[in-house]
């Protein structure tokens, strides 16, 4: 008895096999359902686009006639102005040759008037009247020739056959008329029509037909997509699958056996490699043909597996980073509230304080200390709102993207402002050194008091007890520099460089019992760099701490010094 042993097949003939029933079958048997498909869509396709066309042309009708009817309503209207029938019929005259495609336009009698709508059925046109008093009609006479291509103007190109006609069965208007598909179509209209909707009829499967009836103007559409029309728009599509199949199927072809031709000399090369190794040939090292279609598994192991680890790697600090980025986003998010307390509550202080003064009825408060007031209380309102703005937009503060007011300021009352609006719980003596005559700078003036309640309000908090806080003046390179110092300890430079970071805040014995955010220095450095100024911080044994504001000076102030 013979025991039937099969052949091990190569994987090339392996490949081949696979390729033939995965994917040549497939294909064929998808490419016969995409194309029954296909033509079941496009026959819904021209169904729907029947419809559509349909309504359009139904559309132009009504659009047509009611534009006619509210032009002879207005004539009418107009006509209750003349009592003069010599002027009335000067006037239909004159309005009969500025209406476009009007032939005949006129003031008749019940009787006149279904005379002239008689006349104009015999010989294809379009009759459209208006009621007047007196028991007169206004009629009007428009060729239905002249209609039929405004109708049809945008369906030029299009080879369905359209027909427009009267209740009685009399063609008004055509598009693509062929007197045989014509009566054809006639025999297949059902007796009982509905009014003023679209509607689909006949039994021709590649043949969609679409009524709509209407009773005003009382007219029937008729939009026959023909077999012709039908057939050569599914032969197109079925020419596309099949042109689409068999590209297809070519590529795939050509990519397996591209693909298989190199796999196959590179599996050899590797069997080549062991033998050699089995052999005792440790020397013998595989070349392998690296191409595209080459397996990275084959070529690229140990690579892979670097770059896998190195990848790994990449990961674990990008999520290291992301901890970072979402704990400094939990840290803003639980700081707002102190922020925006911290940033807002000299403002509202200020607002509270004078509106509380200006309502008090024990003291006489003079017009001009009343207006200061207001003013003060304006400006801070308006302040407040900016704050609030620049604290929800702290990532355009890092991005320089600020909206400033640049204009010409007058220092001095800028501190005068900045010194009032201060909190200063420990009466620390402030003291400014600026005179009356220094230069006016550019910049917003609200965002430099903004500035300096926040250098000031700095100094004094970090300041030792019983210490002067002091803000001077200078002029240095054709620049204004001003100087806010205090009496504190030395700060170390690295973290002196930190302090311009969000949240960040001195540790120290001194520091300690102070209350902040860590985003005063933060906004103070945006602003400044937003009105085209820089800020600088030292720190040393002798000055203590000082902020240096640099800005530009104003344009009448670099002449003045020019001069």
């Amino acid at each position: 008895m013979k025991i039937f042993k099969f052949k091990r097949l190569k994987i090339v003939e392996q490949i081949a096999i696979v390729f033939f029933f995965a994917v040549l079958i497939p294909m064929s048997v998808s490419g016969f359902i995409i194309n029954n498909v296909n033509q079941q869509s496009m026959r819904s396709q021209l169904r729907e686009s029947a419809v559509l066309i349909t309504n359009m042309v139904s559309d132009e009708i009504d659009f047509f006639s009611e534009t006619i009817t509210g032009n002879l309503e207005q004539i009418a209207f107009s006509l209750k102005f003349f009592k003069n029938p010599v002027q009335r019929a000067k006037y239909i005259d004159e309005v009969k040759n500025s209406m476009a495609n009007c032939e005949n336009l006129a003031i008749v009698s019940p009787k006149e008037a279904e005379e002239i709508h008689e006349k104009n059925k015999l010989e294809n046109k379009a009759t459209i009247t208006v009621n007047l008093d007196n028991n007169e009609i206004l009629i009007a006479t428009y060729s239905l020739v002249e209609l039929q291509d405004e109708l049809f103007n945008s369906l030029q190109d299009d080879k369905r056959q359209i027909y427009v006609l009267t209740n009685d069965g009399k063609l008004v208007a055509s598009h693509n008329f062929k007197d045989e598909d014509f009566q054809k179509t006639l025999s297949l209209l059902p007796k009982n029509m509905k009014e003023n909707k679209p509607v689909i009829f006949g039994d021709v499967k590649n043949q969609p037909l679409v009524y709509v009836k209407k009773d005003n103007p009382k007219i029937t559409i008729i939009v026959n997509t023909t077999e012709a029309v039908t057939d050569k728009a599914i032969n197109k599509n079925r020419l596309k699958i099949i042109l689409s199949t068999v590209a297809a199927t070519l590529v795939i072809l050509f990519v397996t056996a591209l693909y298989t031709f190199y796999l196959y000399i590179n599996i050899r090369q590797l069997f080549k490699g062991i033998i050699a190794l089995s052999k005792g040939n440790y020397e013998r090292q595989i070349r392998l043909l690296v191409t595209a279609f080459t397996p990275h598994e084959i070529v690229f192991l140990a690579f892979e597996f670097n770059r896998m680890a190195s990848e790994i790697h990449k990961s674990y600090e990008q999520l290291q980073k992301n901890n970072v980025e979402l704990k400094q986003l939990n840290e803003f998010r639980s700081n707002l509230i102190d922020t925006v307390s911290h940033e807002l509550r000299t403002p509202l202080t200020s607002i509270q304080g004078y509106t509380s003064r200006l309502m008090r009825n024990d003291i006489i408060i003079d017009e001009e200390t009343k207006q200061k007031s207001l003013r003060i209380i304006k400006e801070q309102s308006e302040r407040l709102k900016r704050l609030i703005e620049d604290l929800l937009t702290i990532p355009d503060i890092e991005g320089m993207r600020l909206r400033t007011n640049i204009e010409t300021v007058y220092m001095p009352e800028v501190f005068e402002t900045a010194k009032i609006l201060v909190k200063n719980k420990d009466n620390k003596q402030i003291q400014i050194n600026i005179s009356e005559d220094f230069p006016n700078v550019s910049g917003d003036k609200t965002r430099l008091e903004q500035v300096f309640v926040n250098l000031i309000e700095n100094a004094v908090k970090y300041a030792k007890p019983d210490s002067v806080i002091t803000v001077d003046t200078a002029i240095v390179e054709n620049k204004a520099k001003f100087f806010v110092k205090n009496e504190c300890d030395v700060i170390p430079p690295k973290q002196l460089k930190k302090l311009f970071e969000k949240f960040v805040r001195l540790d120290d014995n001194t520091t300690r019992t102070t209350r902040g955010t860590g985003l005063g220095l933060f906004i103070v450095k945006g602003l400044v760099e937003a009105m085209n100024g820089t800020i600088e911080l030292h720190s040393d044994e002798e000055i203590g701490f000082c902020a240096e504001v640099t800005l530009n000076f104003a344009a009448e102030a670099v002449d003045a010094k020019s001069n």
